[in-house]
């Protein structure tokens, strides 16, 4: 099994939101992952993905709720994108090209790949087209 697993916004969104169609699929992954001792990593792009989705769905003060929620993680690392990430990034949106891949998720590529990390907790397709084992 993986050491490491990283978390995409997807996943967050379900986890966080009750009433979200996936909630308890992303509610399983994620406890699956912490029962298995699964070092978990996302990035703050991805924080901020959520934040927003939160804030504008949600309100100001579940988004920052949820912001709390994640940073008390002892589980969770939270990477901060740097200048390798993005040229790595620019690489992963010129290689797919033909793909809707945005910014962050190509940031979260560069991130797995620097951290020899192959599995996404995400209900995002483009993980699957990146090469990344998609859970769940």
């Amino acid at each position: 099994m993986a050491r490491r697993a990283f978390i995409d916004s997807s996943v967050w969104v379900g986890h966080l939101s009750a009433r979200d169609r996936l909630h308890h699929q992303a509610e399983g992954a994620i406890r699956d992952a912490l029962e298995r001792r699964i070092a978990l990593l996302t990035t703050n792009l991805v924080i901020a993905e959520v934040h927003r989705w939160l804030l504008f769905r949600a309100g100001p003060l579940a988004s920052r709720a949820a912001l709390a929620r994640i940073e008390q993680s002892a589980a969770l690392t939270i990477v901060f994108g740097t200048a390798d990430h993005h040229a790595r990034a620019r690489y992963w949106l010129e290689r797919l090209a033909d793909q809707r891949l945005s910014y962050t998720d190509a940031v979260s590529f560069a991130v797995m790949e620097a951290t020899r990390c192959s599995i996404a907790l995400t209900f995002d397709s483009d993980f699957t087209v990146a090469g990344f084992t998609r859970l769940p």
